[in-house]
């Protein structure tokens, strides 16, 4: 049976069996090969042009003779065009990369494009690292005018000196050699693609904030450097403004939302806080600055979701004791956006930080136990209050793990922008937060999120958990579909035509909204139901 559209991987092989030349025939190899790969192509691919490009004319018309015109065919299944860039005898899987570009992680995958299988997984930092902590940044590093070196070739040389050691560790742990590898896939945010292909950045930042390019057309891998087949393709996924990138494309795809009946919700948390909302009939998204408080960017103790993190927290508010859980369960170095999400609303229950996300040290009311934990835990640290999470001699580095006002106010400005993204978002199109069927919540964020406490600060709205699903790594995730499907990769171009994207930059029924959700879990509390709202002073426990 041949394949369908949507099991069309980004690279196919094709059985070839040929005549090999006589004096009746002399056909030319190449246009013999040509021909004989039209006769046998999938139902879904004919009429489409098949092209040899030029670099791969000598070794394909050499392995094709060699071979006595009888064996396998590697196409490239590009959109307008069919490349056939090999020819052999081997059978063996066919494998691409699938890339999440982040501005500060790079996740990768080997897939087996015909088997569907993940051959193999790494993850690494990404070393633009050096030249700024944020896109902002690294915008003006790659624009700056300087005569003594090129910032955009710099941070196009360090992005993939970042990602070829992650695919010789692919290629490694899977037992191939890197050049068999024979496709990439890349979702990523605008401005990182841009640096990625060696595009400049500047209109990105700059009214009316126009990218070079958001759908870039698939490029041999040869071209930037990566240590993969030459003839590789490389297919990055579209974008649809300077604020919206391939990354959440993907976890469109990734979720089904653009195919979905009932209407739905698409939150991904990173360096910014992106929301999609929509069905299969339409689909409207905004973008706006609620992530780096929770991902690590803010908070002096944040950090990214890794080993030492910590990412639960529950207090016991009869005994008065805490319990926390890191990743993989080591001593805490820090703590991760989950784990600052439960610590505020846990402190929060316990009346530790009041509505205006501030610390109280108030031992006046309470059981004996209370009075002794808020000694014990809040100080004055000479700067002003903070709440010793995990004392230095408990923890992973010999530091210890605080929270201070200073990461607070950064945390409740987060969560506020967080509330006001998704009820602007929703406002637009006169839909109720309880109309939605599904939230999908992505990345870290989702993997790692207690709903419950997100919705006791106010963070996300006031439903039943069950509403709430997390889908893990939805920018990685899409970047395996676009390998394995054409019909995946169709549909990312028409998603990009079907989104209206809003600019919350100037919106002014954002502001309104960012400032009424400054408190927890809100000005108006009749929005949180189930969320106590404490009256000064008030026993712990009590409205």
């Amino acid at each position: 049976m041949k394949p369908e559209t949507s099991s069309l991987p980004l690279v196919l092989r094709v059985p070839v069996t040929a005549e090999p030349p006589s004096l009746q025939d002399n056909t030319a190899d190449l246009d013999r090969l040509r021909a004989a790969v039209a006769r046998t192509l999938p139902q879904a691919l004919n009429g489409r042009t098949l092209h040899i490009p030029f670099p791969a004319m000598a070794g394909l018309g050499r392995d094709f003779r060699q071979a006595g015109f009888c064996g396998q065919a590697l196409l490239n299944v590009l959109p307008h065009q069919l490349d056939i860039v090999d020819f052999t005898k081997e059978t063996g899987p066919i494998t691409g990369v699938a890339l999440d570009l982040g501005t500060t992680h790079l996740e990768a995958t080997l897939v087996d494009l015909a088997g569907d299988d993940i051959l193999a997984h790494t993850h690494g930092p990404n070393r633009q690292m050096e030249y700024g902590a944020d896109i902002l940044s690294r915008i003006h590093f790659a624009t700056a005018k300087n005569t003594d070196l090129d910032g955009l070739q710099q941070l196009q040389e360090a992005v993939v000196q970042s990602i070829n050691p992650l695919i010789l560790e692919l290629a490694d742990s899977a037992g191939v050699a890197p050049e068999t590898i024979r496709a990439m896939s890349v979702s990523g945010n605008t401005t990182m693609v841009h640096l990625l292909l060696g595009l400049s950045p500047y209109h990105i930042c700059r009214e009316p904030y126009t990218p070079l390019v958001n759908s870039p057309d698939p490029f041999p891998a040869a071209e930037i450097g990566l240590q993969i087949n030459p003839l590789a393709p490389v297919w990055v996924l579209p974008s649809i403004g300077s604020y919206f990138g391939g990354d959440l494309i993907s976890g469109i795809l990734a979720s089904g939302l653009d195919q979905l009946e009932k209407t739905s919700m698409l939150i991904d948390v990173g360096t910014n806080a992106e929301v999609v909302l929509g069905s299969r009939d339409w689909l409207i998204a905004c973008a706006g600055a609620a992530g780096p408080a929770l991902e690590g960017g803010v908070a002096r103790m944040g950090m990214r979701a890794g080993p030492g993190a910590i990412e639960r927290v529950r207090l016991d508010r009869e005994n008065w004791q805490l319990d926390i859980k890191t990743i993989d369960d080591v001593p805490a170095v820090g703590i991760c956006g989950s784990g600052l999400i439960d610590l505020v609303a846990e402190l929060y229950l316990a009346q530790i930080v009041d509505l205006r996300g501030k610390l109280c040290r108030d031992t006046g009311f309470g059981s004996a136990k209370r009075q002794e934990f808020v000694r014990r835990h809040l100080v004055d640290s000479g700067d002003g209050l903070v709440f010793i999470l995990v004392p230095a001699e408990e923890s992973g580095n010999g530091r210890p793990v605080v929270l201070a006002q200073v990461d607070l106010d950064a945390m409740m400005r987060s969560k506020a922008a967080m509330y006001a993204i998704l009820t602007t978002l929703t406002s637009q199109v006169g839909v109720e937060f309880a109309d939605l069927d599904r939230i999908y919540v992505a990345g870290a964020f989702g993997k790692h999120i207690d709903p419950a406490q997100a919705i006791t600060l106010g963070m996300l709205p006031d439903l039943p958990l069950s509403t709430y699903e997390p889908v893990g790594n939805s920018s990685l995730r899409g970047a395996e579909l676009i390998l394995l499907s054409e019909k995946a990769r169709i549909r990312s171009q028409e998603i990009g035509r079907k989104i209206t994207y809003i600019e919350l930059n100037v919106n002014q029924e954002f502001m309104i909204r960012f400032s009424g959700s400054r408190f927890i879990p809100h000005t108006d509390p009749k929005l949180f139901p189930s969320v106590p709202v404490f009256r000064s002073n008030s026993p712990p426990g009590k409205a």
